[in-house]
Formats: structure tokens, C-alpha cells, sequence
């Protein structure tokens, strides 16, 4: 069964993250969109550009499997600015499906929308302030139910391969490890 990922984009959203996320989850076989907050060309943090597959406007209606929310900054500060973003998180978190964010995401968009519990959540160290009231799991990649968090660039990977074994079954991971020689 296909499985349908949306993974929103920013102006100066973390290129690394990004990418490691879309490139393992379609490596896996997910269909993975790729929406921009603001304009389909998109500049990234360290200056890497590129385009976004569509407007996350035009989302608004579509059921997915997984939103998962690169980081950087000031791309996360951009995805927060969305009124549409917040919808999709809170529908998502409201129906019980998955989503996820690295980097600062996990602070600053999801902890904003109410979307993260205190003590079971990861983000760059940088931005663990920003929770306010609970502690912060000093781990690459924290589950909490439906919410998947982890650190950052470092972690990219690993955060991605999570991702895919809460999609998909352990010999599709099996498979995309493969074929990354892992």
C-alpha cells in the first residue's frame, strides 16, 4: 500500500535534512510531496537551492501518512509563520497519524502548535529552551506516540530510517539500508 508523506519547506530550511528525508522515504517507496510555505524555489540554509514539488496551499485537502518537518533557521522560524502548516499538524495530530520534525523544528513549530510532550521530545540542543516545562530526551530520535522527533544534520539519517520503519515493514528497511550500504 503506498504510502502518502508531505514534507513542508521554507525558505532557509536545513537542505541536509530535507533531503535525507525525502531521498530515504522515497528510496522506501513512499510518495513523498514536497511543499513550499512561501515560493517554490527555495534557497536552504547553507545556500543549496532548490524546487518545491508544489504550494502547501494546494495540500490543504489531501489525506498523507506522515508530515515530517525539516529544521534549520530560519527555515523552522518560516514554517511556524504558516496558518496552513498548523492546520495540517493539528489535523494530523488530532487524527492519530504520524508526524514528525528534526533540528529546530521540534521546538519551535511543533512545541508552538502544542504538539510535542514535555520529556519525550528531541531537538538541537540550541533550541531546547524553547519547550517550555519538561525536559528534553538527549537521544538522536525520540517516539512519542504519533510525534517522531530528533537532533539534527547529524542525525538525518538515522531520523529518516525511523521514519520509514513506522511507515513500512522491516524488510523495506532491510531494503533501503541495502541499498545505502548500512
Amino acid at each position: 500500500m503506498e504510502k502518502n508523506v508531505l514534507v513542508p519547506v521554507a525558505q532557509g530550511i536545513e537542505e541536509m535534512e530535507a533531503i535525507t528525508i525525502i531521498d530515504v522515504l522515497r528510496r522506501a517507496g513512499a510518495k513523498v510531496v514536497v511543499a513550499s510555505v512561501d515560493e517554490m524555489e527555495i534557497t536552504a540554509a547553507r545556500g543549496i537551492c532548490f524546487k518545491a514539488d508544489t504550494l502547501l496551499k494546494d495540500c490543504l485537502d489531501q489525506p498523507f501518512d506522515l508530515i515530517v518537518l525539516p529544521g534549520g533557521i530560519p527555515g523552522a522560524e518560516n514554517l511556524k509563520k504558516s496558518e496552513e502548516l498548523a492546520v495540517l499538524l493539528k489535523k494530523q495530530a488530532g487524527q492519530k497519524k504520524l508526524y514528525g520534525a528534526i533540528c529546530a523544528s521540534p521546538a519551535v513549530v511543533l512545541h508552538h502548535l502544542g504538539l510535542v510532550t514535555p520529556g519525550a521530545v528531541t531537538c538541537h540542543p540550541g533550541f531546547a529552551g524553547l519547550i517550555e516545562g519538561g525536559t528534553i530526551q538527549d537521544k538522536n530520535v525520540v517516539v512519542d506516540g504519533c510525534c517522531i522527533t530528533s537532533k539534527g544534520a547529524g542525525t538525518a539519517l538515522e531520523f529518516s530510517l525511523e521514519l520509514v520503519a513506522r511507515l513500512f515493514d522491516d524488510n523495506t528497511v532491510d531494503n533501503v539500508k541495502g541499498g545505502l550500504a548500512l
